[in-house]
């Protein structure tokens, strides 16, 4: 069949991210079938309308990896976009359309009916590769677990049980548009999350238990970026560290075989051997983000983190020295978060030495996360409340707007103190750098 794989994602916003999963569902496709990957990124309605007409797809898979920006400042929800995108595409093709990707396994059978698409993946996309296989054979797929029907009722699948098959990207359009817009490319270590964040739903996208690609495997890939173009890498697992043995011995892998570009990822400001972050520089890692959340400790416990406000000082002051740009994300307004807690956690982050600071305010109720029960248990939400559109945790004793007042008084001349992702002056401070040939993140130019 005639596949055609459709990134809709056209933020750029602080920079453009690279569509890894789309590469993964490729790479899933049997031989058989012929592949094409559109980046909106990359090409316009002209160029994508041009493709209908010449490839004249059968399938067309959309990836939906995020429903909005999660942002109660600057809320902008995705979906609309990708809703009148499918209304274009129905009226210039044929083709079965089918959703997928980690926004829509949140909430599949309200997003499915949203977007007005045939069939949905839920969890992992490797399972997009099943559903063609059945509509190539004339086969009923809804049997297939995680493929939704319109009109269906979705179920949890288990973990992909299959090896996971990337497609390296080629020295072409797509490639360059990143490697010019910052040079960076994606890298996958392992999928699974082990952590139970209050407000997570990582684990129901990914599975709660790690699933660990071989380090020699990950070096392989990474290697095969850097040919193809790639100047910078960044790790997507959601905590790079969240299996220290495991997280080292990818660095050992990437060092010995000597890669030459430099790397970033996410980690949890936990407890740690003395040389982690030594052993991750030694492997080429620039950039340490930090999902701390929170310095004020009866947050980090409501929000069940692993990790206490001197495990994340430690941290620091140990990613510091082995010479690493740091960064912390922070996210108020949760579950017991007070005027007080608030100044708690800002009275600490001021304890954090040359680092940038990214604040959040407000978080996003999602199906199937401690967060929703919480809220569903405190009458914020009923089990008919539409979550399709950002609905945010309330505190109890402090509205939303009061902290980003009493962040904002704090934050003032600080300009390593950003909230949210900093908006359009942030977005097009970096868009310069990267023309100019600057490579990675960039946030560290911020630091104090």
């Amino acid at each position: 069949m005639k596949v055609l794989l459709l990134s809709p994602n056209t933020l750029t916003t602080p920079y453009p991210v690279y569509p890894l999963g789309l590469d993964y569902v490729a790479g899933t496709l049997a031989p058989a079938h012929r592949v094409r990957i559109a980046d909106l990124q990359v090409v316009d309605r002209t160029a994508l309308a041009a493709l209908l007409a010449t490839f004249d797809p059968e399938v067309i898979g959309i990836a939906c990896r995020n429903i909005d920006t999660t942002d109660a400042t600057e809320p902008l929800f995705l979906l609309q976009g990708y809703r009148e995108l499918v209304v274009w595409l129905r009226e210039r093709s044929p083709a079965v359309i089918v959703c997928g990707g980690c926004g829509f396994t949140i909430m599949p059978e309200r997003i499915i009916s949203f977007l007005g698409v045939d069939y949905g993946i839920v969890g992992e996309g490797e399972r997009f590769g099943l559903l063609v296989d059945a509509l190539d054979q004339g086969h009923d797929p809804a049997g297939i677990p995680g493929v939704l029907v319109a009109g269906g009722v979705a179920s949890q699948p288990p973990p992909w049980p299959g090896a996971l098959a990337r497609r390296l990207p080629a020295h072409d359009d797509q490639t360059g548009h990143y490697v010019r817009n910052g040079g960076m490319l994606n890298l996958q270590s392992k999928r699974g999350c082990s952590f139970r964040c209050l407000y997570c739903p990582y684990p129901r996208i990914e599975g709660g238990a790690h699933r660990l690609m071989a380090p020699e495997e990950v070096t392989r890939i990474a290697l095969g970026l850097q040919e193809a173009g790639a100047r910078y890498l960044f790790i997507t697992d959601s905590a790079f560290n969240s299996d220290v043995d495991h997280s080292l011995a990818v660095a050992k892998a990437l060092r010995e075989h000597n890669l030459a570009i430099p790397w970033g990822a996410f980690f949890a400001p936990m407890a740690l051997p003395p040389d982690y972050f030594a052993a991750m520089a030694a492997a080429g890692c620039q950039h340490v983000e930090f999902g701390t959340e929170s310095l004020a400790g009866t947050m980090l416990r409501a929000y069940r983190k692993p990790f206490r406000p001197s495990d994340v000082l430690i941290a620091h002051r140990q990613a510091r020295a082995a010479g690493l740009h740091v960064a912390h994300y922070f996210l108020l307004g949760g579950p017991g978060e007070t005027a007080a807690t608030v100044a708690e956690s800002l009275d600490a982050i001021e304890q954090l030495d040359k680092t940038v600071c990214f604040f959040f305010i407000g978080i996003r109720i999602y199906p199937g996360t401690g967060l929703y029960d919480q809220a569903l248990a405190e009458g914020q939400i009923d089990r008919d409340t539409d979550l399709l559109h950002p609905v945010f945790y309330r505190p109890n004793t402090i509205d939303l707007e009061a902290i980003e007042a009493q962040l904002t008084r704090r934050a003032a001349g600080r300009r390593n103190w950003v909230v949210g992702s900093g908006g359009a002056p942030i977005a097009a401070t970096l868009k310069s750098l990267h023309r100019r040939g600057f490579v990675g993140p960039l946030w560290e130019y911020l630091a104090r």
